[in-house]
């Protein structure tokens, strides 16, 4: 049984397109009309997942936020920097997003102890560049219901998304659950 009729994220409903191994990174706009904040990443992205979290900026009719990491050093803001603002300063990801149009341009962890301290976040689909890795996972699938989505549809958005191989979690990945288990062990000197 198919379970296309349920929405995921646009990017992602037709089918999940390969990223390529060359690619080098592109830029990232807001949806201004105008003045648009634009946002320069020179790395591949990694990571790459749809997040039902309730933080991430969701484009409109998406059920998923599409986010990846990259290297800090490799986020530049190359215009309109002036109309970011941070939308939770006491969340853990300052997530950057430009006042005009509500689009959450990059999310940094100021916080060295940090597990991902280091790494940006970013919304691939704002750059018209293609190549950018393609999604791997769904992360915090269960935190959808927090944002309306019916308790009773949860078995065929799971169907969907492990049809379109991204494996569902309420949590992160394995690799990135056990990456922040070994940060923790590290500072707690267990290894």
């Amino acid at each position: 049984m198919s379970h296309h009729n349920v929405h995921i994220h646009p990017a992602v409903d037709d089918g999940v397109k390969p990223g390529s191994d060359a690619f080098t990174g592109g830029k990232l706009h807001c949806h201004c009309d105008s003045d648009r904040v634009e946002v320069a990443v020179k790395a591949q992205c990694a990571h790459n997942h749809v997040c039902g979290c309730t933080k991430c900026w969701k484009p409109a009719g998406a059920t998923f936020s599409m986010v990846a990491v990259v290297p800090r050093d490799n986020v530049n803001v190359t215009a309109h920097e002036e109309k970011l603002d941070v939308v939770d300063s006491s969340a853990a990801i300052q997530r950057h997003a430009c006042r005009g149009c509500g689009v959450h341009m990059y999310g940094r962890i100021e916080n060295t102890d940090h597990p991902f301290h280091g790494l940006d976040f970013i919304h691939t689909e704002l750059s018209d560049d293609t190549g950018w890795a393609a999604p791997e996972f769904a992360a915090f699938v269960s935190s959808i219901i927090e944002s309306g989505a019916d308790p009773e549809n949860m078995s065929n958005v799971r169907a969907r998304l492990n049809e379109l191989g991204l494996p569902p979690y309420d949590c992160l990945s394995p690799p990135l659950m056990d990456a922040i288990a070994i940060h923790t062990a590290k500072a707690k000197g267990v290894l």
